[in-house]
């Protein structure tokens, strides 16, 4: 049986006992979300300059080579994810954060020396692994702290500190590619943010395991009993493909991050062929993560008050219009247009997702579940990057992300016939 720590003194009210709530733990919130947004910066380092680096220092014609970045990244990350949750359950939320954050270090360094493509993808899976340990665990806590009534609210800023770190270093780093050169200036911020979050992780941040385990100990009827106590194999076919809602999450969240793929790799490549600058791609690159982290300020409240499902099945919808806008449109107004959509699409999505998630898995085995899902979510980066690169190849961009943008559609619509309301327990 694995050994459980003595409680954090941090984590305790007057009397002595550990308590939920956003409000009861805002400072250790706060620090999370702090902590989030410089996992999202490290991701950033790369959103505008490896795209670019690519087709100009590495001469990669072919679209599929170039996105084996994302592919070795996507692959890295959706499985780290998996594991992150099971050795979190174990060992605890803390040890998990700072062991992401310690195989971070090299990772500006192999962008910045590597000679040769493979380094570039290598970097990525360290990348990969590191971010399926960091994002995964800072995801878990604030379920941990805040209790069941505020998830969406807490996923929404979690996933906004992040995507708003994303999108302040993609603009930041193409104003500093584009005046300093595209090395070694934009990674450097990336070792500025892994350095800080380290610091964070190790010197001020709590572990929060305890409280998953108090929110468990209320789960007191012949309902939640029956599946408190499952095994992975059970947990993983649950999450990925037996329960209505949790598949459908599963399915949602692999296709969005198709799209985020497909944005990462060809978009950059599609508004350079088109004639706009490297600031100019810089700010499109940003705006889509920009209006999904802040639109998720909103949109996380809103899945708490209104339920998840709606805004799933919406967001999907106009993700979908915003892709087949990209398709279609030429120039820096329309792109500019079907960026803010994308990202309001995503912001939807985002933290309703993993708010269901937490909904239906139980306390005890939440955090596996989260894991599994995340899996299959990041697993969407390398099969964008794959089918995508291909599609690109053999018929162009505009065609890519046509297709894509029907596929995203169809995942709203199976979302819209499949999932369940968010009260409903998984069958075992």
């Amino acid at each position: 049986m694995t050994r459980q720590p003595s409680p954090p003194a941090h984590s305790k009210g007057p009397d002595g006992k550990i308590v939920l709530g956003l409000r009861q733990n805002l400072a250790q919130f706060v620090l999370l979300v702090a902590v989030n947004a410089l996992v999202g910066g490290t991701l950033g380092q790369e959103r505008t300059v490896l795209p670019l680096l690519a087709a100009q220092v590495y001469h990669l014609d072919l679209y599929t080579s170039a996105l084996t970045y994302i592919m070795a990244f996507g692959l890295a990350k959706a499985a780290t994810n998996y594991f992150a949750g099971a050795l979190s359950d174990r060992y605890g939320r803390k040890p998990v954060l700072v062991a992401g954050w310690l195989i971070a270090l090299p990772i500006p360094v192999m962008l910045i020396l590597g000679s040769s493509w493979g380094w570039i993808v290598a970097a990525n899976v360290v990348l990969g692994i590191s971010q399926g340990l960091t994002w995964s665990t800072t995801v878990i806590m604030k379920m941990d702290l805040v209790g069941p009534s505020r998830r969406g609210m807490a996923m929404g800023l979690n996933e906004a500190a992040g995507y708003l770190g994303v999108a302040g270093t993609a603009v930041a780093t193409g104003y500093i590619a584009a005046t300093y050169g595209l090395r070694p200036g934009p990674f450097l911020m990336g070792a500025a943010f892994i350095s800080v979050g380290l610091g964070l992780s190790v010197l001020a941040v709590k572990e929060t395991r305890h409280h998953a385990t108090l929110e468990a100990a209320s789960h007191t009827n012949a309902r939640t009993d029956a599946y408190a106590e499952l095994g992975n194999r059970q947990i993983f076919t649950l999450t990925s493909f037996r329960d209505r809602s949790l598949s459908s999450i599963s399915q949602a969240g692999m296709v969005n991050n198709l799209n985020d793929g497909l944005a990462w790799g060809l978009f950059p490549i599609l508004f350079a062929s088109g004639g706009l600058t490297i600031e100019k791609i810089g700010i499109l690159a940003a705006v889509y993560p920009a209006v999904w982290g802040v639109g998720q300020l909103v949109t996380g409240t809103l899945s708490d008050r209104y339920g998840r499902k709606p805004l799933i099945v919406a967001g999907m919808l106009v993700q979908a219009v915003a892709l087949a806008m990209v398709a279609v449109g030429t120039g820096f107004g329309t792109w500019l247009v079907a960026a803010v959509m994308l990202g309001a699409g995503t912001a939807m999505v985002y933290p309703a997702l993993l708010a269901a998630v937490g909904d239906v898995a139980h306390p005890r085995w939440r955090a596996r579940s989260v894991g599994i899902y995340r899996l299959w979510r990041d697993g969407g980066f390398a099969i964008g990057a794959l089918l995508s690169g291909l599609l690109a190849d053999a018929y162009g961009i505009p065609a890519a992300v046509t297709f894509v943008a029907a596929l995203t559609a169809a995942s709203g619509i199976l979302v819209a016939v499949r999932m369940r309301g968010r009260d409903h327990k998984p069958a075992i």
